[in-house]
């Protein structure tokens, strides 16, 4: 059995999401890739801080935290962050109108 280092003792999946579906967020740290999104090196700036998106989806990591799956309207990109790395846009008084992103053809 491998030795999963968690980063909190805190379980998040005990309370509803922060986040929900359709809700404007910004970015509070630069997000680097990490080896799992395809078609960038490892390292590479995905997101920068500060950058708004959109909410697209919601999932969960190792039965302990909650994963919002974020599109960011200017990089075009769509990660998964998780909550102490986003902030709500109208917590900060800015919620301006940024687009939804556009739903993608299967």
């Amino acid at each position: 059995m491998t030795n999963i280092v968690r980063d909190s003792d805190e379980v998040e999946l005990s309370g509803p999401p922060a986040f929900t579906y359709g809700e404007k967020v910004r970015s509070r740290r630069v997000i680097r890739n990490d080896g799992t999104y395809p078609g960038k090196d490892i390292g590479e700036v995905l997101v920068k801080k500060g950058e708004e998106g959109v909410v697209t989806s919601i999932g969960t990591f190792l039965q302990q935290f909650y994963i919002y799956g974020v599109e960011f309207i200017v990089s075009g990109h769509r990660v998964g962050m998780k909550r102490r790395e986003l902030e709500p846009l109208s917590q900060t008084g800015e919620d301006e109108d940024i687009p939804l992103p556009r739903r993608r053809k299967a």
